[in-house]
C-alpha cells in the first residue's frame, strides 16, 4: 500500500508539473478544410513552455476582433506559416503581428485611433494555404495585407489535411493525461502517412503554382482596394557563405521577376540579414525566428508599410 500510494503520489506530481511548467496535455489542435488544408481549430488558449497562446474564432493567432471596422481604425492582416504564427516558442506579446501593432500605434499618423494587425497563420502553410483562407474568410476589410513566406514555401506542395490527428504535430484533439502526450510526441516513433508520398512528389511547376497563388491574392487584394505587401525570409543555411543552392536562387529569381512584372511591393530578407552583424543571432532553429529576428523583421516591415500607407 505504501508503494502504490508512493507510486500514485509521483504519477500525480509529474503530471501536474508537466502542464502547469510546460502545457503538456493541452497542446493547440488542428482541424481540416477542404480548401485550406487544415488550420488551428478556433478559440483555444493554452500556454507552451511558459508562452501564451490564443487562437481566435477565425483560427487565427490573437485575440477576438470586431465584425465592422471603424473609419479611424488601420487593420493589417498578416498571411503566413510557422514564421508568422511564431509557434509554441513565442508568447503572444512577441510574435510579429504584435509587435507590429505596438510598433505601429507610435509610428502611424493621427488619422487612425486604433491599430490591428491581425495574424492568419499555421505551421508548415504555403501561398496556396493562405490563398485559400483568403477565399474563405474575405480580408476582414483590412487596408493592408501582408504575406510572410519563406524561401522553402516557393516549392510548397498543395494543400492537404492528411497530416490531421496522424501527424503528432497536428493533433485533432488533446490527450487524456500530459503524460500521454510526452510519450506520444517524444517516445512513441511517428508513423508515416502513406497518401503524403503522393502530395510530396507533386509533378509540375511547383515554384510557377505558387507564384501563380501569390498573383491571386494580389488580385483579391484589388479588388478590395487593399495595399499588398510581400515578404520572405531565408532559411539559416542560406545566410552568409556558400548561400542559397541553385535551385533557390532561380527561384528567388523568378519572385523578384515575378514581383517586378506585377508591381508588387516586395521584400527579401536575404541580402538585408546579409547586411547585418551576425545574422544568425536573429534565428531560433534553421528556418524560424527568434525573438530578436521577430523584432528585427516587424521594424523593416514597419517601415515599408508606413510608405504603402503614404505615411
Amino acid at each position: 500500500m505504501v508503494i502504490l500510494a508512493v507510486v500514485v503520489g509521483l504519477f500525480v506530481v509529474l503530471e501536474i508539473g508537466l502542464r502547469s511548467l510546460f502545457g503538456f496535455g493541452n497542446p493547440l489542435i488542428y482541424i481540416g478544410d477542404e480548401q485550406i488544408g487544415y488550420l488551428l481549430a478556433p478559440n483555444q488558449r493554452t500556454r507552451r513552455f511558459g508562452n501564451r497562446i490564443e487562437i481566435n474564432e477565425h483560427s487565427m493567432r490573437g485575440s477576438p476582433i470586431k465584425k465592422t471596422l471603424s473609419p479611424s481604425q488601420l487593420r493589417v492582416l498578416l498571411l503566413g506559416d510557422s514564421i508568422a504564427n511564431g509557434g509554441w516558442w513565442t508568447d503572444q506579446v512577441n510574435t510579429i503581428s504584435s509587435l507590429m501593432m505596438s510598433s505601429l500605434a507610435s509610428s502611424i499618423n493621427s488619422n487612425y485611433q486604433e491599430i490591428e494587425v491581425l495574424n492568419a497563420s499555421a505551421n508548415s502553410w504555403g501561398p496556396r494555404n493562405e490563398l485559400a483562407y483568403l477565399e474563405k474568410f474575405s480580408n476582414f476589410n483590412a487596408q493592408v495585407i501582408v504575406l510572410l513566406i519563406n524561401t522553402d514555401d516557393l516549392f510548397a506542395t498543395a494543400p492537404t489535411s492528411l497530416p490531421i490527428g496522424r501527424d503528432r504535430n497536428y493533433p485533432e484533439s488533446k490527450p487524456v493525461l500530459a503524460l500521454v502526450e510526452v510519450w506520444q510526441r517524444y517516445i512513441v516513433k511517428q508513423k508515416p502517412i502513406p497518401e503524403m508520398k503522393a502530395v510530396h512528389n507533386e509533378s509540375g511547376d511547383r515554384v510557377g503554382i505558387n507564384l501563380e497563388a501569390i498573383g491571386k491574392i494580389q488580385a483579391l487584394t484589388r479588388q478590395t482596394n487593399s495595399q499588398f505587401l510581400l515578404v520572405m525570409t531565408p532559411l539559416l543555411r542560406e545566410v552568409g557563405e556558400p548561400g542559397p543552392r541553385d535551385y533557390e536562387i532561380k527561384a528567388r529569381q523568378r519572385l523578384s521577376e515575378f514581383s517586378k512584372a506585377q508591381q508588387i511591393n516586395y521584400i527579401d530578407f536575404l541580402p538585408i540579414f546579409n547586411s547585418t552583424t551576425n545574422p544568425q543571432s536573429l534565428f531560433h532553429d534553421h528556418i524560424h525566428l527568434n525573438l530578436q529576428g521577430n523584432k528585427f523583421v516587424s521594424e523593416v516591415m514597419e517601415r515599408s508599410l508606413l510608405e504603402v500607407l503614404g505615411n
